[in-house]
């Protein structure tokens, strides 16, 4: 099967994503700036999920294009994560609007971990059905950026209970080790072709 249907079905999904998430904004009442500090909690949820929405965007890309061929599993997969992406606005508009209360930061948190499961199944489906000794392989190597977000995730998610601020910081620390651009993909389809 060919990868194009895919990738352009997923790249609607996450446009859809985040205009959902920015829908969540209502315009204030007011014209003074006490209106727009109101929403600050809702602004700084959005940006924070925006950025994850971005990072799975680009490291869906690169995965994807690092595909030959697309199966029915892969499919799957694929949706899967789709799913939980789906649920970010959710759980976005659900911290903002209560000032990142301990329970709302758990889903948020929770949704997170499942969409970092979710890649995690399909960058391994890919691998599988490419080998381990494909160039995706090689370039993902031990993926330890990964296997950190996960126990970060679960670490985060625990917390929520005592320390919020802890897991927000937590959330916060994942995106920002995944918004320094991970070269290895790239570099290495970039030297087969």
């Amino acid at each position: 099967m060919n990868k194009n249907r895919l990738e352009a079905f997923s790249d609607g999904v996450l446009a859809i994503i985040i205009t959902i998430m920015v829908l969540e904004f209502k315009v204030p009442n007011d014209t003074t700036f006490e209106a727009v500090i109101k929403l600050s909690h809702k602004f700084l949820s959005y940006i924070l999920s925006f950025i994850y929405v971005g990072i799975y965007w680009n490291n869906h890309h690169h995965l994807i294009h690092s595909l030959k061929k697309v199966n029915g599993k892969i499919l799957w997969a694929n949706l899967h994560l789709l799913f939980w992406l789906s649920l970010i606005p959710f759980a976005t508009a659900w911290i903002g609007e209560h000032h990142f209360a301990s329970f709302p930061m758990m889903l948020y948190g929770i949704v997170l971990l499942m969409n970092a499961i979710a890649y995690f199944i399909l960058q391994r489906l890919i691998l599988i059905d490419h080998g381990k000794d494909s160039p995706l392989s090689i370039a993902i190597g031990k993926d330890y950026k990964g296997k950190a977000s996960l126990i970060l995730y679960i670490i985060a998610v625990l917390s929520t209970k005592y320390y919020v601020e802890i897991s927000g910081a937590i959330y916060i620390l994942v995106a920002l080790i995944w918004l320094i651009p991970d070269k290895r993909i790239e570099r290495i389809f970039n030297e087969n072709e």
